[in-house]
């Protein structure tokens, strides 16, 4: 079959198309006819080496496409063997793409678990950019997290693919939510949204020009850090507040202040994909509450993925980046 594959680590020019074995299904799995795929920030760090992924190697965690067995259209679900706990995924759980072949090919093979229907109304395109950021964001804000309608969100961030489908998430919940990004048109296209407001998040100050924007200034019930900028999500946060951690961007370690943080009753909760359950939950919501389609910058060709890294590395792109394999 024809795919994305990189022979060795390193820049975007590494992702070459070309062909690939097949991996037949065994039992329990099924073969999906891709249409489309996504890009994730975590196909860049799959890229560079940083998983130590086996070479020859094809990325992609996401994917729409037809059932071979069936024809019928699905969505890839990228957590694979999660495990029993809801708590937290056992020892066997893995993200499609990092050791198995992924999504920037003609064919993927998966778990039958991992298949869920495309949402009415969606286009291939729309549930290629679901799965990930969508599972990510909604166990950070609702299993994690435990955000309800009526509270305060802040994202770190404002044009990512978890940003932007934490803002139509919370937003469909009855939260109101308040972004950060250092560009203006970014913040305003999150305004868009369905974001109350957005602030730059430069300078010393702008953790208080954050706690400004809630009730009395008293900090925000919620912050969701893709970034691991944690000292300044928790200045942010009312006392008691919650702190979801799901990236490290920013820097890989962090320091708190012990007696603040301790004192201001506050939590920090480290999460990272979610289950088949919050799958079925985000699928349930969507359904119920009419959540718009995961916002999409550009598509590109399958042969032009390359290019795509490099526009999603460049931070021009406002919402997902896609690949169309037709």
């Amino acid at each position: 079959m024809q795919a994305v594959v990189m022979n060795q680590y390193g820049s975007p020019d590494v992702l070459r198309l070309q062909q690939f074995p097949d991996r037949k299904p065994g039992p329990g799995w099924v073969e999906v006819d891709l249409a489309a795929s996504a890009l994730n920030w975590h196909d860049v760090l799959v890229r560079q080496g940083v998983f130590k992924s086996p070479l020859p190697h094809v990325p992609g965690a996401d994917g729409c496409g037809y059932r071979r067995d069936t024809d019928e259209k699905v969505m890839i679900v990228p957590s694979l063997f999660w495990g029993n706990r809801e708590a937290a995924p056992g020892s066997d759980w893995e993200i499609l793409g990092d050791y198995r072949p992924g999504t920037y090919a003609e064919r993927v093979c998966v778990p039958e678990e991992c298949l869920v229907p495309l949402p009415r109304g969606w286009s291939i395109t729309e549930g290629a950019a679901l799965p990930l950021v969508g599972l990510t964001t909604y166990r950070a804000l609702f299993t994690r997290g435990r955000l309800h309608s009526g509270e305060s969100l802040l994202v770190l961030g404002a044009s990512g693919g978890v940003a932007t489908t934490a803002v139509r998430l919370a937003v469909a919940t009855g939260a109101r939510v308040v972004v950060t990004s250092d560009d203006p048109d970014k913040i305003a296209a999150a305004i868009e949204l369905g974001a109350a407001a957005g602030i730059p998040h430069a300078g010393d100050d702008w953790t208080s020009n954050a706690r400004a924007l809630t009730a009395e200034s008293q900090g925000f019930d919620l912050v969701l850090d893709s970034v691991g900028r944690w000292s300044e999500s928790i200045a942010c946060l009312r006392p008691g507040g919650r702190c979801v951690v799901l990236g490290s961007s920013a820097s890989p370690t962090a320091t708190l202040e012990l007696r603040p943080y301790y004192f201001g009753q506050y939590e920090l909760i480290g999460t990272t994909m979610g289950s088949p359950a919050d799958m079925r939950n985000l699928l349930a919501m969507i359904d119920s509450a009419a959540v718009h389609p995961p916002v999409v910058d550009r598509v590109f060709t399958l042969a032009q993925a390359a290019d795509a890294h490099s526009y999603m590395e460049s931070g021009r792109a406002f919402g997902k980046i896609v690949l169309d394999h037709r």
